[in-house]
């Protein structure tokens, strides 16, 4: 785990470039235009996970970019979070326009968790540091925005290095959950963004499939303007998080679970979930394609 010191070393003394390796520069001005200097773009991964939301990412994966994100995430560069934080917000922006426009009520940012052993190994969570990063940006230009740190792994899941997309999906099925009394603050957000460093779609469906059972989901998946089967898809999902049991007078009563199951005052309200992330696979990005 990092120490003070090493954090304090970190901002005092010279270091290269992460990404070129040029000597005695933060970050220089190729690495940084690499990660921020190309309009986000909309990605979709190939196989593309039944169920993934939209998703944007600001610069494809490889070169400077894998670089950078590995010096931040597994070599604890923190100052970088501020350029990464810079590119999210990018992609984050990106995909608010998508959706419609950026105006209108407040935004959060839900960053896809990292395991406990591997943030107590890095003595960080880079996406979240990232998320905050995205979101005082944001803030900066006038949107409603703030990093809502409600999700967590339910069970332990495999290091998905080496495992292929169908791996992923399979291993990540079912491992996220939110917080116990999180649902009302996500369902009062139109609009919410989960987030990642990068991507292949596994992490991302699967945080959107579990915000998405406390909440109101338009936009997950593919299709937009899909309200209907969105709000039947929170119904669905809500209903599966209510007990079932017997009436006192001999029929079937369903009496609500505690915690994050939907209000049935609340079942026809739908949020807009979309997602974003610093880099994905340069093939995933939208090329020519309808």
């Amino acid at each position: 785990m990092r120490g003070w010191w090493q954090d304090l070393t970190d901002l005092v003394l010279p270091v290269d470039c992460p990404g070129c390796g040029t000597p005695r520069v933060a970050l220089c001005a190729g690495c940084r235009s690499a990660l921020c200097g190309a309009a986000p773009r909309r990605v979709r991964p190939d196989p593309q996970p039944r169920g993934l939301p939209a998703v944007h990412a600001a610069a494809p994966y490889g070169g400077a970019v894998r670089a950078v994100l590995l010096a931040h995430k597994e070599r604890g560069a923190l100052p970088l979070a501020e350029v990464l934080g810079e590119a999210l917000a990018g992609a984050v922006r990106a995909g608010l326009l998508g959706a419609g426009g950026v105006g209108g009520g407040p935004v959060l940012l839900v960053p896809v968790p990292s395991a406990r052993r591997a943030v107590r190994a890095r003595g960080h969570d880079p996406v979240r540091r990232s998320a905050l990063a995205a979101a005082g940006r944001l803030r900066r230009t006038g949107m409603p925005v703030s990093v809502l740190d409600v999700l967590r792994q339910r069970r332990a899941v495999e290091d998905q290095a080496g495992l292929n997309s169908r791996e992923r999906q399979v291993n990540l099925s079912g491992a996220l959950e939110v917080v116990p009394g999180a649902g009302r603050l996500l369902r009062g957000a139109e609009r919410i963004v989960v987030v990642d460093v990068m991507t292949t779609g596994a992490s991302l469906t699967e945080a959107a499939r579990a915000v998405g059972g406390v909440c109101g989901v338009h936009g997950v998946g593919e299709e937009r303007g899909s309200t209907t089967a969105g709000v039947r898809g929170a119904q669905v999902a809500a209903e599966r998080q209510r007990e079932i049991r017997p009436s006192p007078d001999g029929g079937d009563g369903r009496v609500p679970r505690t915690g994050n199951a939907l209000p049935a005052s609340e079942m026809l309200r739908s949020n807009t979930i979309l997602a974003a992330v610093v880099a994905a696979s340069s093939a995933s990005f939208e090329i020519n394609r309808n």
